[in-house]
């Protein structure tokens, strides 16, 4: 039976992978080998709804997950679970603490490993570890220390603060290692399901040195461009200047994981090989998400839906997907999982049932798309997150305060805002959505709109209410990940 490896790049676009002049040697290969798709697009603009688009094989407004409602459902089936009741040994390796049990991730599978932490547990101590001094971090330690295994939470502390963070930023490289052990002790009678979440390269870009020289503007050293500002919401709140110069140095060091993480993926790619496993692996490489690094006047993964933050990598290597194909064609990170599916040769009829995505297996009989629709159901962070870190907000700020949908074509894309803005872009020709056509054409938005009207239409909406129930660690990590609470 066929292995399957689904590997998500976190924040990884488009034009950083599979449109980039830097040197990624391992996306070479898969791409020779392989088959790649230059029009695959995210359902989402972050990491929550986007990875539940990715399990479930829907839209955000069916599942539900959104910041508004902070959780994966659990009345939502999963591709995980269908690869479960298809006798396959199913592993998740995170490094996103939105992927996790806590958030509704863990379901379906057989091993979940929160990297972040050395030993797994519910209790997190890696912030008190990382970011408190003398009498308050003891002080810190002491008051968590003892809640559930003491020796576990201590392990995870000292990991926290003097192994990972120091070793290995985001935790590729500690990934493998422990896939590595993996491969080797698991019981091999049984195909598996792998699902790997490489943080890199989210914010903060920490690339190592020697990853990065090649791609900084000449005269910009590795201790200066590690200073230039990384806090996307002081940037969007007007507290910090940034010169086109900083941009470009931001986006040096964006390469610059992106060529590391290339590195961690051959890496994998060995491992596979050396179990013996990679001739009978579908390997899947995608991003979420992408990132503006300045575009549209923003940083990080919120309050947009330009191509910069929905337009991902995606390259598939092994069984039907070999020949170093180029597909243009579009597809959407909801079509994954049923592809996978066949892929594999399984048949799930509940969990197809409840499908928004379509195979785009070589073998399957189903229609091209001639659209594809992405969701930002609500801001995140919310304008009273965003006053709590930052203080008083320029007025512009309040503009995303907003839920937008977008719509697009090969040619042309339509954002629409529950403000009740609308932007038209002729992406064709303006790859960079700079120029917003609705007044010059006006036919052509309200077709689209009805388009994204009649897709809307189809299908029944969740209740998009309920968080997730997040302890104190959970929030503070994630606020090491830029994401306010």
């Amino acid at each position: 039976m066929t292995n399957v490896v689904l590997l998500v790049m976190d924040t990884a676009r488009y034009d950083s992978v599979l449109d980039t002049q830097a040197d990624l040697p391992t996306f070479e290969a898969l791409r020779d080998r392989g088959v790649t798709y230059t029009s695959a697009f995210a359902s989402a603009p972050w990491t929550l709804p986007s990875h539940s688009g990715l399990f479930s094989g829907q839209y955000s407004s069916k599942h539900g997950s959104s910041a508004a409602a902070k959780r994966f459902p659990e009345h939502t089936s999963t591709v995980v679970e269908a690869f479960e009741n298809a006798s396959y040994e199913t592993v998740a390796v995170s490094n996103n603490t939105w992927i996790s049990d806590e958030f509704g991730f863990a379901r379906g599978f057989d091993t979940f490993r929160k990297n972040w932490q050395y030993i797994q547990s519910d209790v997190d101590l890696g912030k008190i570890a990382r970011e408190e001094e003398g009498f308050d971090k003891i002080r810190g330690v002491a008051k968590q220390l003892f809640d559930g295994n003491p020796i576990v939470n201590a392990a995870n502390a000292v990991y926290g603060q003097f192994v990972r963070k120091r070793a290995d930023d985001n935790g590729a490289r500690s990934t493998n290692r422990w896939i590595s052990g993996w491969l080797d002790d698991r019981d091999d009678s049984d195909p598996f399901f792998l699902f790997i979440n490489y943080l890199e390269p989210h914010l903060e870009y920490r690339p190592p040195a020697e990853y990065t020289e090649e791609y900084l503007p000449e005269g910009v050293s590795y201790a200066e461009a590690i200073e230039v500002n990384q806090d996307a919401w002081s940037y969007i709140a007007n507290d910090v200047e940034m010169t086109d110069r900083d941009f470009e140095i931001l986006e040096a060091l964006y390469h610059a994981e992106i060529a590391y993480l290339d590195e961690r993926i051959g890496e994998l790619r060995r491992l596979l090989e050396e179990a013996g496993e990679w001739e009978d692996t579908i390997f899947v490489v995608t991003g979420d998400h992408g990132e503006n690094i300045g575009d549209h006047g923003l940083m990080d993964h919120q309050y947009s839906l330009h191509d910069t933050l929905i337009h991902v990598p995606l390259v598939i290597h092994g069984g039907a997907f070999t020949g170093g194909e180029t597909v243009d064609k579009l597809i959407q990170l909801t079509d994954i999982a049923p592809t996978l599916l066949d892929a594999a040769g399984i048949d799930s009829d509940e969990f197809e049932e409840e499908l928004q995505g379509r195979s785009f297996h070589p073998d399957a009989e189903t229609e091209p798309r001639e659209y594809v629709f992405s969701e930002y159901m609500a801001p995140q962070p919310s304008m009273e997150a965003l006053e709590k870190r930052v203080g008083d907000l320029p007025k512009k700020v309040y503009e995303y305060d907003r839920s937008l949908r977008a719509i697009r074509s090969h040619d042309w894309k339509l954002i629409r805002g529950s403000d009740g803005s609308i932007e038209l872009y002729h992406v064709a020709e303006d790859f960079d959505e700079l120029e917003n056509l609705t007044s010059e054409r006006p036919e052509k938005a309200s077709e689209l709109e009805s388009e994204l009207d009649a897709w809307l239409d189809s299908f029944e909406h969740a209740d998009a209410t309920g968080d997730a129930d997040m302890s104190d660690s959970t929030k503070d990590r994630l606020e090491d990940l830029g994401y306010l609470q």
